[in-house]
């Protein structure tokens, strides 16, 4: 899996190269109404998260921009995976990628708020 995590600005940058001129704040728009029409889907997989008999969790490091003080500074994304494949499972496989400012407890517990599976 290729993690770039770049920018808009610096998307634009790229597509300028090529000869297409894109605002970033185009890019983020596109964006956000890509993340608004998505909701669903993601409501759909938590549930089904929620239902799995069992999850595997893990989180990995990602640079987020911290604009305030012109650097980044170290997020998290969380990965909630469901999958019984291995064990005859009828289910897809479900991975669902969840941000957190840190990786305290408190934000596991937030994201595993429903389940009642046996094992994580």
């Amino acid at each position: 899996m290729a993690d770039d995590h770049t920018p808009f600005y610096r998307q634009a940058e790229i597509y300028a190269r090529q000869g297409i001129r894109l605002d970033r704040a185009t890019l983020g728009n596109w964006s956000g109404r890509a993340c608004f029409h998505l909701q669903p889907i993601a409501d759909h997989m938590r549930r089904r998260l929620a239902m799995a008999d069992r999850l595997f969790m893990d989180e990995t490091t990602v640079p987020v921009l911290d604009p305030g003080r012109g650097q980044t500074k170290k997020g998290y994304f969380w990965a909630v995976v469901s999958d019984d494949r291995g064990h005859s499972g009828p289910s897809p496989p479900i991975v669902l990628f969840r941000y957190a400012p840190g990786r305290s407890g408190a934000f596991a517990e937030k994201f595993l708020d429903g389940f009642s599976g046996r094992f994580l």
